[in-house]
């Protein structure tokens, strides 16, 4: 079987491929990039696997990075773009659940795909599109099963966060789990705990996004992996309540987490801060979250839409969507389009505005400001330097 391998991101690195055929080596397209190919699915950037050792890569390619030299990745220059290639290797005991002790590099394609996690990810694509597939990936893909290379329990031990890997590709791709790999996930769930939140964070987000987190969420649960993810170990009946909300997949971030939290009901700042998400995403969805239920019940007014901010009301109109079959996201849209104004910054009243004005610069002026503010969002005056600065100095 052919993959097709016109999309640009293949196109512009089969030069790399037929470089290192040319010198007597072998060399593939790997992993994702083949399965998403094969998908219809699409293409983000490409990973090339070689017999090439890294010392023998150098000498092919003038421009070469030690990207990761000692796990066998070099990254190739050509024409203003890097390609990491990386030599077929073996890898030894996993003492930590996650990095190999020992990488050992090998001539054999077979060899270095019995590392890999799911059969899906071992496939091999020639630069003429030809599919390498020593583990059965293709009827896998045929079928939307999600099987562990080799045995299931070795993979899981070797690197734990393929747990997560496993549960958020069956959301992401919409595949099953083979009964083998989802009896090894319950087995070894408490191997998680030696993971890195950052790490176990990116698969979840991934998962909640995905066009079958109910799938992902119900494997998750039957595994007991959320008893080793921040903040999740009693929220059993919230996770199974998240599951059953509609299916449609979720868009970003945002409304993901917002979307979770608003049905877990846990504080917002601390449960982000717990899977170490980013300063921003935590400020829109905390704010997001607060949002919500006033939007749900039709409590939010203009104030509260202007405090939350544009991020924020778009995730939270997507959460309320979610929540409530009949909810208006349109109207709360133009609602939040039609305020006077959206930021502290487009208030026709600025300080130096009062100071010209005679009033001295302090505290008050700056209470001054903020009930000038608060008229304007309540549509009470209109956001007009004149009519604003009359009002300030009458008060």
């Amino acid at each position: 079987m052919r993959v097709d391998l016109t999309h640009p991101e293949f196109v512009a690195a089969i030069p790399i491929l037929r470089r290192i055929e040319e010198a007597g080596y072998e060399a593939y397209f790997v992993g994702g990039c083949v399965r998403d190919a094969l998908l219809g699915l699409p293409i983000h950037d490409v990973d090339i696997a070689t017999s090439a050792y890294p010392g023998e890569v150098k000498q092919i390619f003038r421009r070469t990075v030690d990207t990761g030299i000692q796990h066998g990745t070099v990254m190739v220059l050509d024409h203003g773009t890097g390609y990491e290639v990386t030599t077929f290797r073996t890898e030894s005991t996993y003492q930590d659940f996650r990095r190999p002790d020992k990488v050992t590099f090998v001539r054999s394609l077979k060899e270095d795909q019995l590392r890999r996690d799911f059969t899906i990810n071992a496939l091999a694509a020639r630069h003429d599109g030809l599919i390498i597939d020593n583990f059965g990936g293709l009827a896998d893909l045929d079928a939307h099963l999600l099987r562990a290379v080799g045995n299931a329990q070795d993979r899981f031990h070797e690197d734990a966060l393929r747990m997560m890997r496993a549960v958020r590709f069956e959301s992401q791709l919409g595949f099953t789990l083979e009964d083998a790999t989802a009896r090894a996930l319950a087995d070894n769930a408490p191997l998680l705990k030696h993971i890195a939140v950052e790490r176990i964070a990116a698969e979840f987000s991934r998962l909640l996004k995905g066009i079958n987190r109910t799938a992902g969420l119900s494997s998750m649960l039957t595994a007991g992996l959320d008893k080793y993810c921040p903040m999740l170990a009693d929220q059993e009946t919230g996770l199974a309540k998240f599951a059953d909300l509609p299916a449609r997949q979720l868009p970003d971030d945002a409304s993901a987490w917002t979307l979770l939290l608003s049905v877990l009901a846990v504080p917002a700042v601390r449960f982000m801060k717990a899977w170490k998400q980013p300063n921003d995403l935590t400020g829109i969805v905390s704010r997001a979250a607060k949002l919500v239920p006033e939007l749900v019940t039709a409590r939010a007014d203009n104030a509260a839409l202007f405090a939350a901010g544009a991020d924020s009301v778009a995730a939270a109109i997507t959460a309320a969507s979610y929540l409530q079959p009949d909810f208006d996201g349109q109207g709360w849209e133009k609602r939040y389009a039609a305020l006077p104004i959206h930021s502290a910054g487009e208030l026709a009243l600025t300080g130096q505005a009062l100071m010209d004005a005679g009033m001295k610069p302090g505290p008050a002026l700056g209470k001054i400001l903020a009930k000038m503010r608060t008229a304007v969002i309540a549509g009470e005056l209109p956001n007009d330097k004149q009519v604003l600065l009359q009002a300030a100095l009458a008060k």
